[in-house]
């Protein structure tokens, strides 16, 4: 097939920077990465980029197709060239470009050093030396976290970044929350404590294009939504993103609404909300405050109460909430909604049932 890209040229040395296009032929089963290997071995040797496993496992191949970033050996080029698109690659955002699509990783890996990416044993070996065995509902909850290859795609699109470099990023607090929910662990409020500094949990924007972005499904800014819950649960709530996060679960749990005129008291102080009176003024014009501070109850309030009740009951607070839900959803996704696994694998066309050990399964420790 004929393939024709545009790509970003640059060289920090110079400053030079060129949007170059190049037409070549490629097989009908070629990635982005495929198609550059052949520009670079027979087009353009100088073009410079990152890649190792070819295979979606190493990250290396980061980069921006169109202004989103991608994985160059996911990406597959046969309906693009059959659609007569000219795609724009260039080097990821939120990182210095060193030449071409080449990026310099070493903010990324700071960041990453900084979660303490390793584990902090707190529990007792066995005596009899044998090892110390967790059950695989328990590190379910980190499930998505240890996805992650550390690609930095999440990191290309994040917008707080954009706006605040010192924002320690998706994938950084992702790498957190695979540490948070391990259950051997013993490190958890001090992490917490750590993730709550200034450039912390609370600074995401929630734009979801960290999520939208990942190639490997991690969901980086859920795996945040599962820190700031573990935080409040453990009352490191001291953040204004913290009191923000608890005013509005109080506020639907009692009313059902958000009452916005209630939310700067409630998460900076009264002081700050007289300060901020002109602001409430726009407020009023825009209809986001009443006439009379009455609080107003919505008709089916008990439907968000007795679901905060369930979570309650079942002991799901902090993360355990969001992870429930997850679930859920993936379970959705697939197709197994209130299906039993006799009933999945019975399904037409569906591969055989794998063949498993019965194996009663370890107590919690």
């Amino acid at each position: 097939m004929k393939v024709a890209l545009k790509i970003w040229r640059y060289d920090s040395a110079t400053g030079d920077r060129a949007l170059k296009e190049y037409e070549i032929d490629a097989p009908d089963w070629a990635t982005l990465l495929d198609c550059l290997d052949i520009v670079k071995d027979r087009h353009d040797g100088s073009l410079s980029f990152r890649k190792s496993c070819r295979m979606m496992i190493c990250g290396s191949c980061g980069m921006r197709m169109d202004g989103a970033a991608v994985l160059a050996c996911k990406t597959r080029m046969y309906d693009i060239a059959q659609a007569g698109r000219v795609p724009v690659i260039s080097a990821m955002g939120n990182l210095p470009i060193l030449k071409d699509l080449v990026v310099d990783m070493d903010p990324f890996w700071s960041k990453f050093k900084a979660m303490w990416p390793w584990l902090e044993p707190g529990y007792d070996r066995p005596e009899d030396g044998r090892e110390y065995r967790i059950s695989q509902q328990r590190m379910n909850v980190v499930h998505k976290e240890s996805l992650c290859i550390n690609c930095g795609c999440c990191v290309s699109e994040c917008n707080a970044m954009e706006s605040d470099p010192e924002f320690l990023g998706p994938q950084a607090l992702a790498k957190g929350m695979r540490f948070v929910g391990d259950p051997r662990d013993a490190a958890t409020v001090e992490r917490l404590e750590r993730y709550n500094s200034e450039h912390g949990v609370w600074d995401c924007t929630r734009c979801y294009f960290c999520n939208e972005r990942c190639p490997k499904g991690v969901d980086p800014r859920d795996a945040i939504a599962k820190l700031g819950a573990e935080s409040i649960r453990l009352g490191i709530d001291r953040d204004m993103g913290a009191k923000h996060a608890k005013w509005f679960v109080r506020s639907s749990e009692t009313t059902g609404w958000l009452r916005e005129e209630e939310l700067i008291p409630k998460t900076q102080g009264y002081v700050s909300a007289i300060k901020q009176l002109k602001f409430g003024y726009s407020l009023a014009k825009h209809g986001k405050v009443r006439p009379v501070p009455i609080p107003h109850t919505a008709k089916d309030v008990n439907e968000a109460r007795n679901l905060r009740k369930l979570v309650r009951e079942q002991d799901r607070g902090g993360a355990l909430g969001h992870v429930q839900g997850e679930h859920a959803l993936a379970k959705l996704e697939h197709g197994h909604a209130g299906e039993s696994l006799e009933e999945i694998y019975a399904r037409p066309g569906a591969a055989p049932r794998p063949w498993l050990p019965e194996v009663e399964e370890e107590p919690s420790a």
